[in-house]
């Protein structure tokens, strides 16, 4: 097959693209980096060509509403349209574990509108909606620094391995589309010090750990299961003691 991968060159792009062309698969990389643009559309078109797939993995980690959403919503309505003029048959999206549940502007609510672009594009689509990954726990720590404490609320996390997640969405999207969405997670789930705290100690950071009741996720308000699966979801066979040992090596 042969498989668009926007977004191709970042954590999980780079590995979907390891993976998918390990198995014999013509992986197209669609990144800034090799000539594709999907804001100003910069050699979609010819990335798409005779494309069967793709999977969309592009990123903005930015938090300014309107500018989240902008990239979003231009970026996915530029891949849905090439889409449909290459005929592609599986449109797969990487989203998060509660965007559903927690509509709040900025970064969430644009991935909302990326969730609705897609489900509403008549193409064949599976989105993969995935917990937060273990390489950006420390990430998360950071920003949730108050002075010389870092402040966690005391909600759950199932965090799980980018490596797991990039094999889950290949394996989705050489199946059949599933025309909703699939929840991913790590195979444990605690509060956030279980695994922030460990993480920000690993890298020196002596600073302490507070969980707060009170404590938002970058400013969105959440109760103890908002960041983790409701129902059923494939689980990531790599567990945080095997991470982030891997990770001390």
């Amino acid at each position: 097959m042969r498989i668009v991968v926007a977004g191709g060159t970042g954590l999980i792009g780079s590995q979907v693209v390891e993976l998918l062309r390990g198995r014999g698969h013509d992986a197209v990389v669609a990144a800034p980096q090799a000539g594709v643009d999907t804001i100003s559309g910069q050699g979609v078109a010819e990335a798409f060509a005779g494309a069967d797939a793709v999977v969309d993995v592009t990123n903005r980690a930015v938090f300014e509403p309107d500018v989240v959403m902008d990239f979003f919503t231009t970026s996915t309505r530029t891949l849905l349209d090439a889409g449909r003029a290459a005929g592609v048959r599986h449109h797969v999206v990487l989203s998060i574990v509660g965007v559903d549940r927690l509509p709040y502007p900025g970064y969430l609510n644009a991935k909302a509108a990326q969730e609705r672009l897609v489900a509403e594009s008549g193409l064949p689509f599976t989105v993969v909606r995935a917990t937060q990954f273990f390489e950006n726990l420390s990430t998360i720590g950071a920003g949730m620094a108050q002075d010389d404490v870092i402040v966690l609320p005391t909600a759950d996390l199932q965090p799980i391995a980018a490596a797991d997640v990039a094999g889950i969405l290949v394996e989705v999207v050489l199946a059949a589309p599933v025309g909703g969405a699939v929840e991913v997670a790590g195979p444990e789930r605690a509060p956030f010090a279980r695994f922030v705290g460990p993480v920000l100690a690993a890298q020196g950071d002596e600073r302490p750990v507070k969980p707060s009741a009170g404590a938002s996720y970058f400013g969105v308000p959440i109760v103890r299961d908002s960041l983790v699966p409701l129902g059923a979801a494939r689980a990531g066979w790599t567990s945080f003691e095997e991470w982030a040992s891997h990770r001390g090596q």
